[in-house]
């Protein structure tokens, strides 16, 4: 689980809630149904007629992955390779069989599984990089129907909150209703940007960076298993595997394992 994703959020949303307590706010009169169903209810239809209903249904298992799943560390699955490639240099490959258990990244699996069952290389390369393409796909699917979420959840705001002042307009014989009339108004640009700047554009920047770490533990698994399967040594495994991480990273795992 990301607990960054958690943890900005609620402090979001407390930061909002504690400002408006010490304002001398009244929270409940921050809640308003029709506000809320133009808001919502607009944007989702909106959405609905932008993208196939399919992608639309999807989104929130997308959306999940940015807070609960927790991609691999780069260094420790570099040692997990060169691990595997010892035993492959040592036993052979088809040694690697017994070893599937011991591998955290289904994706490593599904490569050293080929490279067991004797596939052309090329083939293996041409499988695994189709998957990192249809992944990196889905994901820029999934960022923009929140990018486009982000965009019609404040203009649906507007929408309300011009409907409230024609309505607030309509009943000017009466100045008490004006007051409560516009601050109703006004919720629904409020529903409008936060929906927009607390919950869909930080989730699709989010879909960003973990789309990036995926797209490098992938890349980080093709290249150890191809080397694997062209019988290279490990240590040369290892070097090839270092260039994909920082060269700040790149140091402390070097240290590291000159101090084992």
């Amino acid at each position: 689980m990301d607990i960054g994703t958690i943890a900005g959020l609620v402090i979001a949303v407390v930061a909002m809630l504690v400002s408006a307590v010490m304002g001398g706010g009244d929270l409940v009169a921050l809640i308003d149904v029709p506000s809320i169903i133009i808001v919502f209810g607009g944007t989702l239809g909106a959405i609905i007629i932008c993208y196939p209903l399919g992608n639309v249904f999807k989104l929130h298992k997308v959306v999940l992955k940015t807070v609960l799943h927790k991609p691999l560390n780069p260094a420790e699955l570099i040692k997990d390779i060169v691990k595997f490639a010892e035993v492959a240099r040592r036993e052979g490959i088809l040694a690697l069989e017994n070893h599937v258990k011991d591998m955290r990244d289904p994706f490593l699996v599904r490569g050293i599984k080929m490279a067991v069952d004797g596939t052309d290389p090329e083939l293996i390369k041409t499988i695994l990089d189709t998957e990192v393409e249809t992944s990196i796909e889905r994901h820029i699917n999934a960022k923009k129907i929140l990018d486009t979420i982000g965009r019609m959840a404040p203009a649906f705001g507007m929408i309300g909150t011009l409907m409230g002042l024609v309505f607030m307009l309509g009943s000017m014989d009466d100045p008490s209703k004006i007051g409560p009339g516009m601050a109703v108004a006004l919720l629904t640009t409020l529903y409008g940007a936060l929906i927009a700047n607390c919950c869909t554009g930080p989730l699709a920047e989010k879909l960003v960076a973990r789309d990036g770490e995926e797209v490098l533990i992938k890349n980080l698994v093709i290249a150890g298993v191809m080397s694997i399967q062209s019988g290279d040594n490990p240590r040369i495994v290892e070097s090839k595997l270092l260039t994909y991480l920082p060269p700040g990273v790149r140091r402390d795992f070097e240290q590291a394992a000159q101090a084992a």
